[in-house]
């Protein structure tokens, strides 16, 4: 189910954390209410809406996010805009595509997306392997046609094989649906356990004071209100500017978010919350990719979505607390992928 949550929402939960951390400041109390809003990332993940992944699908889909042959250039892969090396993002405000086009948003991290509700800022693929083949098809991404990615990879043999190993029992198992299923199944694999923010959750005094202070006023201010969870976000739909719109150059007129995926007025400017873990990797920040600096994003948020002038102390602390965010980066093994054919397609 897409949430949509209203300031009042974000207000009663504000007001049901709030109260205990700014009354006792203890350590083992803001823990305890820190538990009732935020939850540790696991060590793994080992199904998708029920289905067990298996390795041989967790391989291939690691070559197939690191082939550009998905693109119809040759040029652009899943690492090209989501950089493993580099948080799972690109670091750039917006992604460069086919033909040197720039893309409308920002890309978004694929560290942890698998925690996410739904996927695209606007939410409109519902899973990861939905997510997985918008960027193929897009024309200002990759610009390819799954009748053409089928025809490169059933032209190469070893990834024939791979996808039977993959997909064992089907009669055809190169199809459009296993490429984003397998690309599903290692983006489960992208996951950033252990951060020092989760040792706390779990019982260790792995946070310095300054960085206990950011995390009581990232719960007293309101910010949990909207990124809680697993992800600390990722997992509900807010307009961006629930009290005061921030200025077009960082919510630009002309991308009304989940509008365009609804069609329903009380949907403009409604985008998910974005996830923070890892946020101190992946700037720039906002759906625009127009800020820069972590602190500039803490203090534009608490006056768009709280109505709250943050000073700048408050916001170096809720900064240094989000810097804990970050978790154990994966260790990717780039592949070694198969060669192409006389028959592969060629790029254009």
């Amino acid at each position: 189910m897409r949430k949509l949550l209203t300031l009042s929402s974000c207000i009663a939960a504000l007001l049901i954390a709030a109260p205990v951390v700014a009354q006792t400041g203890s350590v083992e109390e803001l823990r305890k209410t820190a538990n009732t809003l935020f939850k540790p990332i696991p060590p793994k993940v080992t199904e998708v809406r029920g289905q067990k992944i298996t390795q041989e699908q967790i391989d291939l889909g690691r070559m197939l996010y690191f082939d550009p042959r998905l693109s119809r250039s040759h040029i652009i892969s899943c690492n090209t805009c989501h950089a493993i090396g580099t948080g799972g993002a690109d670091n750039v405000p917006t992604s460069v595509g086919h033909g040197w086009q720039k893309g409308p948003r920002n890309a978004p991290t694929t560290l942890n997306a698998v925690f996410n509700v739904a996927q695209f800022w606007d939410g409109r693929a519902k899973d990861l392997a939905e997510q997985a083949t918008g960027p193929v098809e897009a024309s200002v991404e990759m610009n390819n046609t799954p009748d053409r990615v089928i025809a490169t990879l059933k032209s190469i043999p070893q990834y024939v094989e791979a996808f039977k190993r993959a997909f064992p029992g089907s009669a055809d198992p190169v199809t459009y649906q296993n490429m984003a299923r397998a690309i599903e199944a290692f983006e489960t694999t992208l996951i950033t356990p252990n951060s020092r923010f989760d040792q706390f959750l779990l019982g260790k005094n792995s946070l310095d004071k300054e960085e206990l202070e950011g995390l009581q006023l990232f719960i007293s201010k309101g910010c949990a209100a909207c990124h809680s969870g697993i992800n600390l976000g990722g997992q509900a739909y807010f307009p961006f500017g629930v009290v005061e719109r921030p200025g077009g150059s960082i919510l630009p007129e002309g991308d009304k978010g989940r509008f365009t995926v609804t069609k329903t007025a009380t949907d403009e400017y409604v985008f998910r919350a974005a996830p923070l873990r890892n946020v101190a990797l992946t700037a720039p920040y906002f759906h625009s990719g127009q800020v820069w600096d972590l602190e500039e994003a803490v203090h534009i948020m608490g006056s768009a979505q709280l109505g709250q002038t943050l000073n700048n102390e408050e916001a170096r602390l809720i900064a240094t607390f989000l810097r804990t965010l970050t978790g154990e980066q994966p260790k990717i093994e780039y592949p070694i992928l198969p060669p192409s054919t006389i028959a592969t397609p060629k790029p254009e």
